[in-house]
């Protein structure tokens, strides 16, 4: 059953919200896996935000990366591709949520894509540059990689600029190779310093 909140604030780059939405919101859209899905998946990451449960916004936010959407939708000018927003959580979670390893996270999404959901190859161009601006973000101190992963299965990270390229092969969308890059710069990243094959 919906619930009616006060507090915390919501996440300003994610849709507001006048109840707290069911688990189930986004399933009606699933099958077609659109604009209605992509929006749907914001609101639930806003509904999971403000209940505090960030790790679970950021799953909603994986799941709206993998909508089929037009391109140069326009959805997409009033919520671009989450990579801010999913910035946005971890930087404003508190010692108190469930948060987890977000660059972890994100290296199994890319690892460990599962290739019967919709658009992989650009699901997966799409979580090396959530791990690279997390990482660069945060710091690799904070939230470390899995180099267990990496020893075990010889896991091949791409660096910052290779991720760039498999979103500029894969995206429908000329606006978001643009915006990841300004993320990357506003956040001081310098990808040629990086060594990404460990």
């Amino acid at each position: 059953m919906a619930q009616s909140f006060i507090t915390p604030p919501g996440c300003p780059l994610l849709p507001r919200i006048d109840i707290l939405l069911p688990s189930t919101h986004t399933r009606q859209h699933r099958d077609t896996c659109g604009e209605a899905f992509y929006s749907a998946c914001h609101e639930l990451a806003q509904s999971h935000w403000l209940r505090g449960r960030p790790a679970q916004a950021i799953l909603q936010l994986d799941k709206a990366m993998m909508a089929k959407l037009p391109a140069d939708s326009e959805i997409l000018k009033k919520y671009p591709i989450p990579y801010e927003a999913i910035l946005w959580i971890i930087q404003h979670s508190s010692g108190n949520d469930f948060l987890g390893n977000p660059v972890r996270h994100f290296q199994h999404l890319a690892s460990r894509m599962n290739q019967k959901q919709p658009q992989p190859e650009l699901r997966r161009a799409r979580a090396w540059c959530c791990l690279h601006l997390s990482e660069q973000a945060f710091g690799s101190a904070t939230f470390p990689r899995d180099l267990t992963q990496v020893q075990r299965e010889q896991l091949h990270i791409p660096s910052f600029d290779q991720a760039i390229t498999m979103l500029e092969n894969t995206t429908p969308h000329s606006c978001e190779v643009e915006r990841v890059q300004q993320l990357a710069k506003k956040r001081n990243f310098m990808s040629k310093k990086d060594d990404l094959t460990s």
